[in-house]
């Protein structure tokens, strides 16, 4: 599995601010990227996976919910967030 509960466990340490904090915003953006640069590698292994396309697409949505968000309560942090997973805008 492409996401033990270590993995996750360090990705909201270290955007989320603890371990336990996974509810943050900043958090859950990074464990979207994760998730997603996971089924893009997959994608390019097997271009006729519709199914995983389609969940893909839905994640990337979810993301960019999340990052308006996080643009409208603190400009810096959402600036920093991208520049650190280096998402494009």
């Amino acid at each position: 599995m492409y996401l033990t509960k270590e993995v996750k466990a360090e990705i909201f340490k270290k955007h989320g601010g603890s371990e336990s904090n996974t509810g943050s915003t900043e958090g859950q953006i990074a464990l979207f990227t994760h998730r997603i640069n996971h089924l893009t590698g997959h994608l390019k292994r097997n271009h006729k996976d519709y199914n995983t396309e389609r969940s893909l697409v839905a994640l990337v949505g979810k993301r960019r919910s999340l990052l308006d968000y996080l643009k409208k309560k603190d400009i810096e942090k959402y600036r920093a967030l991208i520049k650190e997973l280096g998402i494009r805008k």
